[in-house]
């Protein structure tokens, strides 16, 4: 059953909160990095960007938590979905999420061979979340507004007792205290910075296409 649900978007600290929320205990956690390493699981999340909120609780079996894309999308359906549910809304500076999302989520690599299956998957699952207004072919203000927008809708749309915005950066405190667990006498993590982010991508997908040859 989902207990968190992460209505931020990634290069919002999402990949340290994964791993923050799972040493708290709230694991296994959905992330994009999930959807890449099963690339098959984009077919029921394209149905649900699409509309169909039905297949969320199938794609979401046996996760405590959801953060990053393509959750983050849906985060009105989550919510609906499993009401008893914390919303978690990551957020960091407009300008510096979009310094860090233009090279990262918001530049795809090219030049790769990537398997054709595994290509025809991941092209409608694009499509239906530039649908849901995660789009790569608007300029740098458009970009922010949309990433302002969404939390804008994100605080007017959940109850404050049920929401926190999280401060990318912000460590355990204000995470633990909204959870109602202690802090943990370990490091917060600290991961999947934009000089990684294309090397990690590209074994993912790697990975990805030989499980779909398999």
């Amino acid at each position: 059953m989902v207990e968190i649900i992460g209505a931020g978007f990634g290069r919002t600290g999402t990949a340290s909160l994964k791993r923050a929320l799972e040493l708290l205990g709230f694991g296994p956690c959905h992330h994009m990095s999930e959807v890449l390493k099963q690339p098959r699981t984009t077919v029921g999340w394209t149905a649900a960007l699409n509309g169909d909120p039905s297949v969320l609780p199938e794609l979401l079996r046996g996760y405590r938590a959801t953060l990053d894309f393509p959750a983050c999308l849906l985060w009105r359906e989550l919510s609906e979905l499993y009401p008893t549910a914390k919303v978690l809304l990551s957020v960091r500076d407009p300008q510096s999420w979009y310094d860090s999302a233009r090279a990262t989520i918001l530049n795809p690599i090219r030049g790769e061979n990537i398997d054709e299956q595994l290509a025809a998957l991941l092209m409608p699952f694009s499509e239906a979340m530039a649908g849901r207004g995660f789009r790569r072919d608007l300029d740098e203000a458009e970009t922010i507004a949309v990433f302002n927008r969404h939390n804008e809708a994100v605080r007017a749309g959940v109850e404050p007792s049920r929401l926190l915005v999280y401060e990318a950066g912000a460590g355990w405190e204000p995470l633990c205290a909204f959870l109602g667990v202690d802090v943990p006498d370990v490091p917060f993590p600290q991961s999947n910075d934009s000089a990684s982010f294309r090397e990690n991508v590209r074994k993912v997908l790697s990975g990805s296409a030989e499980d779909l040859a398999n």
